[in-house]
């Protein structure tokens, strides 16, 4: 959720910088992947949404590469093929010391943890919804807190009122507290990254603009990063990966309508510009990765 934290934190929030150059063009070229093709037995309490915002897939997505029915029940135990890779953005969001920086992508609902240059870590996320979209732009980490206070922003407040529903100006540390355990404070203004108490809302754009992190990954990466960490967030539906083991398309629905659709040409183009050869790709692959969107990163090189 997007909101001013209050005291020192609102102060700095005024002091943030263009420090890292988002990636720009209908298609993104990288040489990096996230992720793995594995097998998950369910487990009791599971369901499609619980299992996709774990991973980073989208539920109707495991339902499809499983042969499920949307609704029909998950026997436990059952083995389910998950494939959730993603290609990770090329940006320049190594710091000025090489350690450590963040890259984000809003239209994948994932978050890249890097060291010079290099993915460590990749966490699916929760960013804000259309109605109230992420800001884009670099960022530099301002503030840690752990069990936070949530001071609510009088536009939420605004929002709760609007919708006949108790104004809370206040929420203290605690299971019922929306940022759960940890605050990462941006100095984008109003922007931090945070746990939720609701897992299943990740891998979403459900928040206020804030980015959201399953519990277990925020407290991973409060620990990895510190004051002064820098961090890009980009909006890229689209992503082509050139690796050794061959050439990945990803391909995302546009939900803040920011971009034109990316083509087949497009792809072509972005192929051209990493110096590889058309005959190398198979492009009904292209086409069809391109009108599914499915958010994963799949394999259309030619052989």
């Amino acid at each position: 959720m997007a909101f001013f934290r209050a005291g020192a934190l609102a102060v700095l929030m005024t002091a943030g910088s263009a420090l890292l150059t988002p990636a720009s063009g209908q298609v993104v070229t990288s040489t990096q992947l996230s992720g793995t093709v594995q097998e998950y037995a369910v487990r009791a309490g599971d369901t499609l949404t619980a299992i996709g915002a774990r991973f980073g897939v989208d539920a109707r997505v495991v339902a499809s590469t499983n042969g499920l029915a949307w609704e029909a029940p998950l026997p436990i135990g059952r083995n389910l093929t998950i494939d959730n890779r993603h290609i990770v953005p090329a940006t320049n969001s190594t710091d000025a010391a090489g350690v450590i920086a963040i890259a984000i992508n809003v239209p994948q609902r994932m978050l890249f943890l890097m060291r010079d240059g290099t993915m460590v870590r990749a966490y699916p996320m929760a960013a804000g919804r259309p109605t109230w979209p992420t800001p884009i732009g670099s960022f530099q980490v301002l503030a840690k807190e752990a069990h936070p206070t949530w001071d609510v922003p009088l536009s939420i407040q605004e929002e709760m009122r609007s919708e006949g529903t108790p104004v809370v100006t206040q929420v203290p540390p605690g299971p019922d507290n929306p940022l759960g355990d940890h605050w990462i404070g941006l100095s984008i203004p109003g922007l931090g990254i945070h746990g939720t108490p609701a897992p299943s809302s990740i891998y979403s754009l459900a928040s206020h603009g804030c980015i959201r992190l399953h519990p277990d990954d925020v407290e991973g990466l409060f620990a990895d990063v510190s004051v002064g960490t820098l961090g890009v967030i980009v909006y890229e539906p689209v992503l082509l990966a050139v690796t050794p083991s061959g050439v990945f398309l990803e391909a995302h629905r546009d939900a803040y309508r920011q971009r034109r659709g990316a083509t087949v040409d497009d792809v072509r183009e972005a192929v051209r510009a990493a110096g590889r050869t058309e005959w190398e790709i198979d492009w009904p692959a292209v086409a069809t990765t391109l009108a599914h969107r499915e958010g994963i990163a799949r394999r259309v090189s030619s052989h």
